[in-house]
């Protein structure tokens, strides 16, 4: 990889301190490389940022992006789900028309490997590159409810690969608004539901077991049954996603992979010390 790697976040204020122990994972996990972390924000404080800052180093900028988001007034939102989560849909009007890429990652996800393959991957004519969690009924039920196609998968948009230069070339954003009114009170995980619904023919389907392993994908199948535990994930995936509400920072934390986010979380304390 020639440069630096482009990396987007959109994030509240509550969400700095993951955000924190994420890039630490990503640090770590990808030592030789230079970041530039473009964050889109609806008002966070300079002063919340400064320990991210000092993490990235000389290794990486932070370019927080104010944003203000005009058609979005209406769009369903909730305590789990703020209005920053729609800002990645729109990254390309967002975002230097520089880049012709960028990696967009939720702040909930540990990496755990090399991001190189999947950040130089080759788009084609895909808008977005995602891993979908989904099958069977699920996709079927989302199909109804979103009236996609069945050729659409129903992605997990916690890690998107984008082209931000084909998008900035043919993405409508009154297709966007259109979608979201006509559907705003079928839409459950908003962001995702906009992104699967009107692009996901033009979506590049990832391998979630290395991209975007959840606790649930883990749990589908018992190691015995197909050969992969906690030392497989340790060598073979790149992305652990800690999506819904199971968080591994919570008291309550069911399951097995959060040693990965308190092994990231514990690098992070000791290098503030």
């Amino acid at each position: 990889m020639n440069g630096p790697m482009n990396l987007l976040v959109t994030l509240n204020e509550a969400y700095v301190p993951h955000l924190n122990v994420m890039l630490t994972s990503l640090l770590r996990s990808n030592p030789e490389t230079e970041l530039r972390v473009y964050l889109l924000h609806d008002g966070i404080a300079e002063e919340a940022l400064l320990r991210t800052r000092a993490l990235l180093g000389d290794r990486g900028q932070l370019l927080p992006v104010r944003v203000q988001a005009q058609g979005l007034e209406d769009a369903p939102t909730s305590g789990r789900y703020p209005r920053e989560m729609y800002y990645r849909i729109f990254a390309a009007k967002y975002l230097p028309e520089t880049l012709d890429r960028v990696l967009y990652l939720d702040p909930d996800v540990i990496v755990n490997g090399s991001l190189a393959e999947l950040y130089g991957m080759e788009l084609g004519d895909h808008y977005f590159a995602a891993a979908s969690h989904v099958k069977g009924l699920f996709q079927k039920v989302n199909e109804l409810r979103l009236d996609m196609d069945g050729e659409s998968p129903y992605i997990n948009s916690g890690v998107l690969m984008m082209n931000l230069e084909l998008l900035r070339r043919e993405q409508r954003e009154a297709d966007v608004f259109a979608f979201i009114e006509s559907h705003k009170n079928a839409l459950l995980l908003p962001d995702q539901d906009v992104i699967s619904s009107l692009y996901g023919r033009r979506i590049l389907p990832l391998d979630p077991y290395r991209y975007n392993m959840t606790e649930r994908l883990y749990a589908l199948r018992t190691p015995a049954e197909w050969g992969v535990n906690l030392e497989w994930i340790r060598e073979n995936t790149v992305i652990i996603h800690y999506c819904g509400r199971n968080k591994p920072w919570k008291k309550h934390y069911v399951g097995k992979l959060d040693f990965f986010y308190l092994e990231a979380a514990a690098a992070l304390e000791n290098a503030a010390k």
